[in-house]
């Protein structure tokens, strides 16, 4: 049977990306052959998800879009939305992208022609693996520093039009604003930015040397604080020293954000934002960061996924099999689902503290690496 000859033979033009990227030691025809297919059908199921998501949306959401301004609707929700929930997916769009557009080279016989010419198993897996670098840099970059602000104007629109999720309230709140310093607020109000029986006590090996308190305290920016009808006590041996009066501006390390957390603040911060604000609240003492330590984790543990399930995905659908390509975008549909409930799953664990953020978040992919190198050497010894 003569051997059909596959496409990726034919001559590019010299001013193409791909002429550009032959001009790299190593790099062939064959890789940019592979990448332009894999990155091009990436790019084509995202866009295709997003169309079907953004009309579920739209019918979710009618009223909230009928009330809120058109202009603000397009440029802070969906403008915003549409980047977000692409990276959330991008495993599975990995995954779909790998199985659909190899299954088609496999179908082709085109995997034959290229195993035919000499080209082995291995190195066939590298224009693939270039391939899921670009995309793992691509979520790394997205989710670390250019969705986070652009979820200060999402969330913002969701909590004004749609459902408020923030908090805006806070009752009994303590915690260590420095090294031997301990704030109390019985009552905080962030719409007016302002709380009720404020007191900060300072401890000189855990011996109590003064002590604020006031009946109002007012936030400003930063870590500004006016405190209002307060009383400082200072204690030195035996002897108080009280001092009395109706307003203070003082210096606080502390922000309302440290105190009253929303269930999705942590979508909002950088990931070196994200790195201090889990540092700042560590020393505080603060327990209520689970989330953002989840999040700090998630975004490396996406960057990985994008190899392993591109790895899955390759050693599944490089063989041609009998029936089509519907078989193997069937079992990679199962395994990318699989994949990520397997995450959801892992991460109540941490939420639940039975296991660290890092270990709730890396568990599947270790699952997964397992899986792939079975997959792989099996693919390779056939």
């Amino acid at each position: 049977m003569a051997i059909k000859r596959p496409s990726f033979l034919s001559k590019l033009p010299s001013f193409s990306l791909g002429a550009l990227l032959l001009r790299i030691p190593g790099f062939k025809i064959l890789d940019w052959y592979i990448m332009r297919k894999f990155l091009g059908t990436y790019i084509f199921a995202i866009a295709l998800i997003l169309a079907i998501t953004i009309m579920f949306d739209i019918n979710e959401k009618l009223d909230a879009f009928l009330k809120a301004p058109l202009r603000a609707t397009i440029f802070d929700y969906f403008l915003n939305f549409l980047p977000y929930f692409a990276n959330q997916f991008s495993p599975l769009f990995t995954f779909i992208a790998v199985i659909f557009f190899t299954s088609k080279l496999a179908s082709n016989s085109e995997i034959i022609a290229m195993l035919s010419a000499g080209v082995s198993f291995k190195r066939l897996m590298r224009p693939y693996l270039m391939s899921a670098c670009v995309i793992a840099i691509a979520t790394y970059l997205l989710s670390a520093y250019i969705i986070p602000p652009a979820n200060v104007k999402r969330i913002d629109y969701t909590n004004t039009y749609v459902k408020n999720k923030r908090i805006d309230y806070g009752s009994n709140i303590m915690m260590q604003v420095a090294p031997g310093e301990i704030a109390y607020i019985a009552r905080y109000d962030n719409t007016t930015k302002t709380g009720y029986k404020f007191s900060l006590e300072s401890f000189d090996d855990k011996v109590l040397v003064s002590r604020l308190t006031a009946q109002i305290i007012k936030w400003d920016t930063l870590y500004s604080w006016q405190v209002r009808d307060y009383m400082i006590r200072d204690f030195s041996g035996n002897r108080e020293i009280i001092t009395r009066g109706t307003r203070l501006d003082t210096i606080i390390p502390i922000e309302p954000r440290d105190f009253l957390i929303s269930k999705n603040d942590h979508e909002m911060l950088t990931t070196p934002q994200l790195r201090e604000y889990i540092h700042r609240q560590k020393e505080r003492g603060i327990a209520n960061i689970k989330s953002f330590e989840i999040e700090n984790e998630r975004r490396y543990a996406m960057c990985a996924a994008a190899f392993i399930l591109t790895v899955i995905g390759m050693s599944l659908s490089s063989k041609k099999v009998k029936g089509g390509m519907g078989l193997n975008i069937g079992i990679g549909l199962a395994l990318s689902f699989s994949y990520i409930l397997f995450t959801t799953v892992t991460s109540t664990f941490a939420v639940s503290g039975y296991t660290s953020p890092m270990v709730a978040m890396w568990i599947p992919n270790i699952v997964y690496i397992f899986i792939a190198l079975y997959l792989y050497r099996r693919a390779s010894s056939d």
